[in-house]
């Protein structure tokens, strides 16, 4: 088990666990430090910090996971040591999180002419209060028995180009990193296999303020890692990490802490932070 883990979501968007639980679990595993890192939303964050203050060799570090809008694959950006207090961050949020409901909304009348059939009202159910996402929609078709897994409803109806797939109100790229610059975060490019041109988003990013690429993750291989620790390296990135943690499917995510994380990583993220000043939450120590 690792002793990091930057990419973590909660029932404050589309994973399973509280916040309160997920910090709970981080510190059973051993866990050193950890990110949670909800899509759109910092609204876990305050319940985290305070559990965090149970556990003093565990370091918290607030962030947030943003979507934004591209002509092919995807590209998420990552904020690490967000100003989660700032009313105007907050606002953007917002207006990003009622852009999923319609969303979702829309796929699943796409998927009711494609014979799949669900009740929006449960969908909205499973989701609860947290930021209802594509997780949720999926979810419902497996409580349905409509696919036999969670990966089957992204690979063959909700996935990008997929029959059901609806696009929705986003962030370009450039937006979402100055969105988390302006809320005193470090911008970091998510997954970056899902982007298409690994390369050229790295330099178009870079001008923007993008600091740092996750490398180690959950998915990749180590012939898929060490290319991008290589971009990494050649354009001054620090290179990060994480599992992106739901807990939807235990049986096939890589648990929390399940990839290995330099601590260098951390190292360098709040070094970074230190220089810029940036507001940072350490309630373990």
């Amino acid at each position: 088990m690792a002793a990091i883990d930057l990419h973590i979501h909660t029932t404050a968007s589309d994973g399973k666990h509280t916040p309160v639980e997920i910090v709970d679990k981080a510190a059973s595993l051993g866990l050193k430090v950890i990110a949670i890192t909800d899509h759109d939303t910092t609204e876990g964050i305050p319940s985290a910090v305070e559990t965090a203050r149970n556990y003093p060799s565990l370091r918290l570090i607030p962030g947030v996971e943003l979507s934004t809008d591209v002509a092919k694959g995807e590209i998420h950006i990552l904020g690490y040591f967000i100003d989660y207090t700032d009313s105007e961050f907050e606002e953007s949020l917002a207006r990003m999180r009622n852009s999923r409901v319609e969303r979702a909304r829309q796929m699943v009348q796409k998927l009711d002419k494609l014979g799949i059939h669900l009740d929006w009202a449960r969908v909205r159910e499973i989701a609860g209060e947290g930021a209802l996402g594509r997780p949720h929609v999926a979810q419902a078709m497996l409580e349905k028995g409509y696919i036999a897994n969670l990966q089957e409803a992204f690979r063959n109806y909700i996935g990008h180009g997929g029959p059901a797939y609806v696009e929705r109100d986003k962030l370009t790229p450039a937006e979402a990193v100055k969105l988390i610059l302006d809320a005193d975060g470090l911008p970091v490019l998510a997954h970056p296999l899902t982007s298409g041109d690994i390369e050229g988003t790295i330099v178009e990013l870079k001008e923007t303020g993008l600091v740092g690429m996750e490398v180690y993750y959950a998915s990749y291989s180590s012939e898929e890692i060490n290319p991008l620790l290589g971009l990494a390296y050649k354009h001054g990135l620090i290179a990060t990490g994480g599992t992106d943690y739901h807990g939807l499917d235990e049986k096939a995510e890589t648990t929390m802490g399940g990839m290995d994380v330099p601590e260098q990583t951390v190292e360098q993220l709040v070094a970074l932070a230190e220089k810029r000043g940036l507001r940072m939450f350490n309630p373990g120590g």
